[in-house]
């Protein structure tokens, strides 16, 4: 996984050492399909592995921080729009959706223009894949359901 953040947080709203904010961010992850057995329309067989790639984009996250210091604990919530690419090697699919995705992190002040953060982050969407395998294929819904730990680096100006 790896992707960006932008932020913005409103002084008139902070109340003691809370501080409230919008986020959006970008990031990108590979949740592959692995080769498993599988039921489809009542036929069992084996199904193969499948390349997935989503980009999740997050334009609207609303966070509160909690300033202690050089410590900096955090929670966000907020609207998802993946884009997800599902490839068998020979067809592919894409398709965009909409779910939630939400964040809970520690933040680190080095400095007052640098710091580390780690956080994880919940990602959860029905994603649907019409005509996969060719233009007679099936029509493929799943859940996307993802749990992603993250770690990087911050610049505040």
């Amino acid at each position: 996984m790896y992707g960006a953040k932008a932020g913005y947080y409103f002084d008139s709203l902070k109340v003691q050492n809370f501080n409230f904010g919008v986020e959006t961010e970008v990031f990108n992850s590979t949740p592959h399909i692995k080769q498993q057995q599988a039921t489809i329309g009542g036929a069992s067989g084996t199904l193969q592995g499948f390349t997935n790639r989503v980009l999740t984009w997050a334009p609207f996250v609303v966070v509160v921080r909690y300033q202690a210091g050089a410590f900096e604990p955090y929670a966000g919530v907020g609207l998802g729009v993946f884009f997800s690419h599902i490839s068998d090697g020979t067809d592919s699919s894409s398709s965009t959706d909409v779910g939630l995705n939400t964040q809970l992190g520690l933040r680190y002040r080095v400095n007052p223009n640098l710091s580390l953060f780690g956080e994880w982050k919940y990602n959860y969407a029905n994603i649907d894949h019409n005509n996969f395998l060719g233009a007679n294929g099936i029509d493929l819904s799943a859940n996307y359901s993802a749990n992603i730990l993250a770690a990087g680096i911050g610049y505040h100006f």
